[in-house]
């Protein structure tokens, strides 16, 4: 039988967010791999109106979705605001016929607010994390990984995770030869695993002129290969040790030392990817002294060693420089 994928559509939506299910699912039939459709379906029928001003006519009603072995919420509106009854009632009665339920980026706020995810964990944007597990205490949401699959119902970290989460269900259902030959189509990475995390680049936080954190701040940044602990941090905003652990925290969010460890995994990442520098040389450089620290901290936050991030993030290659 033909494998039947609903997309929901809204009024504001991105174009992007709108074509990431449906070029990888058509892909599969496009390939001649197997016979999946997708339509798009709204609250009801009719048209709808992208983010960027595009019209989308012929908009089919929620009961599409009552027959697609697929429901994918492909993003949500940007004010998180709650899901209506109507796409509520229109995703539990997917579910509970036996459907795939998929909240991508965004989509996975509308999909919490339904139930489906109650005790469980779940993915979303990093920007919406905080938000998202306020919003239902009852779910765990966890802000690094790219996709969570429970087998009925999957959730999706920002933007391009979309993509990996969808050759992840055509993965789940036709094989890894038929994702691979999809990716390649596509001119994608074949398989990210869920697990790896989300590249986040997190801005510092604005100081007003004087500030003393600010200006360790910038001195720590330009000194990210040397002595960074407390005390010597503290040296440099003029403060005791207490004073400046507390001041930076309540300034940044974070301690002084988880501070500076992301700075210098930052720091990595940059070198990683703009550089020709040895694994050795870029842990010296961003101050973690040896290969093995620096392989260690990686793999920590990123789920990924140093040279494999390199291989798929090298700015150099993608210039032809």
């Amino acid at each position: 039988m033909p494998l039947s994928v609903a997309v929901y559509a809204f009024d504001g939506i991105t174009m992007f967010h709108l074509s990431v299910p449906q070029l990888v699912f058509d892909e599969v039939t496009r390939l001649g791999l197997d016979d999946w459709t997708t339509v798009l379906f709204a609250d009801r029928a009719g048209t709808v109106r992208t983010a960027e001003g595009y019209p989308i006519g012929e908009i089919r009603g929620p009961a599409v979705a009552d027959s697609a072995d697929i429901v994918v919420v492909p993003s949500w509106f940007e004010d998180g605001r709650v899901t209506g009854p109507a796409l509520r009632q229109t995703l539990t009665r997917a579910h509970d016929r036996g459907a795939t339920v998929a909240g991508l980026c965004l989509g996975a706020v509308a999909v919490a607010d339904t139930g489906l995810l109650s005790r469980r964990t779940a993915a979303t944007h990093w920007q919406a994390v905080g938000m998202l597990a306020a919003r239902h205490p009852d779910v765990e949401v966890d802000p690094s990984v790219l996709y969570i699959d429970h087998g009925d119902v999957l959730t999706s970290a920002g933007t391009a995770s979309a993509i990996d989460a969808c050759l992840h269900l055509v993965r789940r259902r036709l094989g890894a030869a038929a994702a691979n030959r999809v990716a390649r189509s596509l001119v994608v990475a074949p398989h990210r695993e869920g697990g790896q995390a989300q590249y986040i680049e997190r801005p510092l936080p604005q100081h007003s002129t004087g500030d003393p954190i600010a200006a360790t701040i910038e001195w720590a940044l330009r000194h990210l290969a040397g002595d960074l602990s407390v005390d010597r941090l503290a040296d440099v905003a003029h403060l005791s040790r207490r004073t400046f652990i507390r001041t930076f925290q309540a300034s940044t969010g974070e301690t002084p030392a988880a501070w500076v460890k992301r700075r210098r995994l930052d720091e990595a990442r940059r070198l990683l990817e703009s550089t020709d520098l040895l694994i050795d040389q870029v842990a010296v450089a961003c101050g973690f002294g040896s290969a093995v620290t620096l392989r260690q901290n990686f793999a920590a936050a990123f789920d990924t060693s140093p040279s494999e991030y390199r291989r798929r993030f090298d700015a150099r290659a993608a210039t032809g420089s």
